[in-house]
């Protein structure tokens, strides 16, 4: 009797990536947040109350912030493009060890699961921006006349360099593991050395050109430009912190192609 012929696997379609990334956006989002009470809302009252602190012990130290007349606009101008960055790269550095159990399976790759924690987040940290700002807005007469393509441009610069860096971070954490004890040891300066405390022309020289390395301090001044008229930041490059995302996303996913089975079996 003959034997009957083996299953065609069905090649993948074009809408399968969009559906898989979905899929992935929606599990996270039931483990992340809907099995903790209070959910999404945690999420926003941590940097409210972040702000709120930064806030009142500056506002009893100094008479005005280093922009306009409202502490809550200008920490909120620092501390929310920070918070959105440190969070987006350590979502996507963990993607493939958070999916880890999906990606046995034939139609979940390890691209999909990276964009789907990446994009998640994202519009996670672009809600949360959004009613943070508009609260303070709403709430301050803080004078402000909002410049929305360089709020735009910041938020976009920040968003490619937390995947970038993202990326490149779930490589070297998959092959080397202590780096992820090193980049948290990395981290905790920059909360100081991105100027959310401060503007980077106050800074003297020559901290000030060395200041000037940190991708962060560019996207902060270009979103403080964006809210505040007055404040030029005409040192502030774009073209800088695109190449820091670009650079770094394009190692990470060419060396993710070649070691991504080996850093699963692990």
């Amino acid at each position: 009797m003959p034997h009957p012929p083996p299953l065609a696997v069905r090649p993948p379609r074009r809408g399968d990536s969009f559906r898989v990334i979905l899929a992935l956006m929606l599990r996270e989002m039931a483990t992340s947040h809907g099995r903790s009470p209070g959910g999404y809302l945690w999420a926003v009252i941590e940097p409210v109350a972040g702000i709120a602190l930064l806030s009142f012990i500056f506002s009893v130290a100094l008479r005005n912030p280093g922009l306009g007349v409202t502490f809550p606009l200008f920490y909120a101008t620092g501390m929310l493009p920070f918070g959105m960055f440190t969070l987006l790269v350590s979502r996507t550095a963990g993607a493939l060890e958070f999916s880890r159990p999906l990606l046995a399976l034939p139609r979940v790759g390890w691209r999909e699961a990276i964009a789907a924690r990446f994009l998640l987040n994202l519009m996670t940290q672009v809600m949360i921006s959004y009613i943070l700002l508009a609260g303070i807005l709403w709430i301050f007469r803080t004078r402000a006349i909002l410049d929305f393509g360089a709020i735009l441009e910041a938020y976009t610069l920040c968003a490619l360099l937390g995947l970038g860096l993202g990326t490149l971070n779930c490589l070297l954490q998959g092959m080397i593991p202590v780096w992820v004890h090193f980049w948290s040891i990395l981290m905790r300066p920059m909360f100081i050395i991105s100027t959310i405390f401060f503007l980077f022309e106050s800074v003297p020289q020559p901290w000030r050109d060395w200041l000037w390395w940190n991708p962060l301090v560019h996207v902060v001044a270009i979103l403080r430009r964006g809210i505040y008229p007055s404040y030029d930041a005409s040192w502030a490059s774009p073209v800088y912190v695109a190449l820091w995302g670009l650079i770094s996303l394009v190692f990470g996913l060419l060396f993710l192609r070649r070691h991504h089975r080996e850093i699963l079996r692990r």
